[in-house]
Parts: structure tokens; C-alpha cells; sequence
């Protein structure tokens, strides 16, 4: 599909290794060995991020399946150790468990997905555990041998004590690292951030003259829809226009199944900022469309300002919640009052209507009586 693109656009498709050798120049080395030097007005760094092997002894010699090789498994895994509890961890660990492998998610943090409010994690966890899914969390990996895809064995500190784990495949799932290495960008006057993304400013320009980077390599949240509004607000700045990356209002998703999705500030946010807020929140069997699926696991929140009835995040753990989640945001964009979904006339039964009863269950504050603190 894509390779069509670049047929019907007109543009020039190069499949190669390419570095900087000076100012927006750049050297590929291509598939038959030949070797092409181009230079451009503009010059795009796109190039991404790879999955982190951390220096744990053992781990680059047992071969890990990072998500790129999960992807391209031939085999069901008889027990699958996934080390990291994020988006791809649970992904992959979700997916594996129903394809009938025996999986192990292992993580250093005392929750899966850890940065997110205690409702959510919690959630997943109970999830996880009753498709049979084992969770091993507050856990350091301390050795590794053996080689993913044959025989696998990991040992584990764990409140103190030691622990093996014995499995047949390992993924590792632990974070991502910026492709930045090896590419010449010190020759083309591109600086990096400290923690090795290129450095960019709010329009997304490199330290060097008519050099951009776009993605996760530019530190953009890690998600598609975030780097394909990167290249709107680069295209932008090279035609004249004024997008810009501050103020974003970046939606994301993990499909598990049922799916959560959030967008705008979660409960820790706001009061890590000390920004009071309502919490409106109901179960998903209070939403009449999730029950006719027989798929009421789940909630859907949303924090509304205090002192007035801007929306200020939505969360959503349940069936659909992607989907239901970019009219939250619609809404948020536009600046629509919470009272504007609540009053609104919504086709039963979808999923959406849901925000009736969500955005019905706190009355309605005044104004003049509402307090400082979150409600």
C-alpha cells in the first residue's frame, strides 16, 4: 500500500542505509553495494526507536524476541516470559495467552502500566490474571540463559529473595531507545537531548538549518497518529504555516481486550499538578449498548474542572473505549461543556450514549458554591 503511495505521489522511494556526510547531505548505501549521495533543501530524520536490552547478564546472548520479531512467530510459544508491563508487554502477553501459550509478564514496577491512575492498573491486572496470565511485579531481573525459541531461564530478585523462572521464548518489552546512532548527524550540526532524542523545538526544527525530525526519534509520544501530526506540523513550518507540537491534546490506546484509552489529564496528573477537579464515573454495565455485547467489564471516567464544566481528561477501560474516546475528544477540542454530552440526544444503544449516564452521575455544582478542591 504504501509503496503505491510513493508511485501515485511522484515522490523518489530509496531502500538503503543512509547517514549525513555534511549539511543536509546525506550518503545510501544501497542493497547492491552501489552508492548514492543526495542533498536536499529540507532533510526529514524520521528513523525512529528500537526496543532497550538492558545490560542484563545473558540477555543479548539468549536472542529475545523484541515486537518486531513477535510479530513474525510461526509458532505459538509453549511459555512466553515478557519482560516489561507497558503497551507492548501487555499487548503481545494479552494476544500470546489466547493463542494458547503459557505466559509470564515480569515488571520492576509494583503495577502494570504503572504511571496510571490505581483503577486502571488494578483493572488490568485482575484482567490479566483471570485469562491466567501470571504477573510477577516489584521484580529485577538478575541473569538470563539459555536461548529464546529452545529453553529459557531467567533468575529474579523479588522482595529480597531469589527466584527461576524456567520458559521457552523470551520477549523483552522494557522500553525503547532513539535510533540515533551511527547516522552522521554529528557532521550535520544536529544536537541531541540528554537522553539521546534529537533535540527539536515546538515546530519540530533540528539544531541545523532546514533539518527536521519527526516521531519518536524527535521524542513525540510513542504512537502512529502522533508521528503522522508530526509531518503536518513539519509540512506546515516548510510552507509557510504556524502549527505547532505545544498544546497537543494526544489521545492513546492499549488494545487489549476490553480496550483503555485515555485522553487529557488521569487522577495522578491533576493532582500532581494540583489542579482541582469532579470525578464522574460509572461502570460499563451501566452503559445499555456494552450490555447487550454481554461485554460490561470495565468503567468509563472523566475529570471536569472545578468552578466550572470544562472536561479536563476521559478514561475509558472497557469495549469500544477507543473508539468512544475521540468524541471526549472532539468535544474537549472544541471547548464544549461536559453538560453538552450529557444533554446531548445520542442514538441508542451505541456505546456512546454511555456519556448520559457518565456525565449524569455528579450533580451539578454552581458556580458560586463550587470549592477548591477536587469533588
Amino acid at each position: 500500500m504504501y509503496l503505491e503511495n510513493y508511485k501515485n505521489s511522484g515522490a523518489e522511494f530509496i531502500l538503503g542505509s543512509g547517514r549525513f556526510i555534511g549539511p543536509k547531505t546525506l550518503e545510501v548505501r544501497l542493497h547492491d553495494g552501489t552508492i548514492r549521495q543526495l542533498r536536499g533543501a529540507n532533510v526529514i530524520i524520521n528513523t525512529g526507536t528500537r526496543a532497550v536490552l538492558e545490560p542484563v547478564p545473558g540477555l543479548v546472548d539468549a536472542q529475545p524476541l523484541t515486537h518486531i520479531e513477535a510479530l513474525e512467530l510461526d509458532e505459538v510459544p509453549e511459555h512466553l516470559f515478557v519482560i516489561g508491563g507497558g503497551y507492548v508487554g501487555l499487548e503481545l502477553s494479552q494476544a500470546m495467552r489466547r493463542f494458547g501459550s503459557k505466559v509470564t509478564v515480569i515488571d520492576r514496577n509494583d503495577r502494570l502500566m504503572h504511571r496510571e491512575d490505581d483503577d486502571v492498573t488494578e483493572a488490568l491486572q485482575n484482567l490479566f490474571e483471570d485469562e491466567g496470565i501470571d504477573i510477577v511485579l516489584n521484580a529485577t531481573v538478575k541473569r538470563i540463559s539459555g536461548k529464546s525459541g529452545q529453553s529459557v531461564r531467567i533468575v529474579l530478585e523479588q522482595r529480597g529473595a531469589e527466584k527461576t523462572l524456567e520458559g521457552s521464548h523470551l520477549l523483552v518489552a522494557a522500553g525503547r531507545s532513539p535510533n540515533t546512532d551511527g547516522i552522521g548527524l554529528e557532521l550535520a550540526g544536529v544536537e541531541l537531548t540528554d537522553r539521546g532524542y534529537i533535540k527539536v523545538n515546538e515546530r519540530l526544527q533540528t539544531t541545523a538549518p532546514g533539518v527536521w525530525a519527526i516521531g519518536e526519534v524527535a521524542g513525540s509520544p510513542q504512537f502512529t497518529h502522533v508521528s503522522v501530526d508530526d509531518f503536518r506540523v513539519v509540512y506546515d513550518s516548510i510552507t509557510g504555516g504556524k502549527r505547532v507540537t505545544t498544546g497537543r491534546l494526544v489521545p492513546f490506546c492499549l488494545f487489549t481486550d476490553p480496550e483503555f484509552a485515555r485522553v487529557g489529564l488521569s487522577e495522578k496528573e491533576a493532582k500532581a499538578q494540583g489542579i482541582a477537579y469532579r470525578l464522574f464515573k460509572i461502570p460499563m454495565e451501566a452503559v445499555m449498548r456494552a450490555s447487550t455485547l454481554a461485554e460490561t467489564r470495565g468503567f468509563l471516567k472523566a475529570l471536569v474542572e472545578t468552578g466550572g464544566d470544562r472536561i479536563l481528561g476521559f478514561t475509558g477501560l472497557g469495549v469500544g473505549a477507543g473508539e468512544v474516546l475521540s468524541s471526549v475528544q472532539i468535544a474537549m477540542a472544541a471547548g464544549l461543556p461536559y453538560t453538552a454530552l450529557r444533554d446531548a440526544i445520542l442514538t441508542h444503544p451505541t456505546l456512546v450514549e454511555g456519556f448520559i449516564p457518565l456525565f449524569s452521575s455528579v450533580p451539578l455544582v454552581p458556580k458560586s458554591a463550587a470549592g477548591a478542591k477536587g469533588l
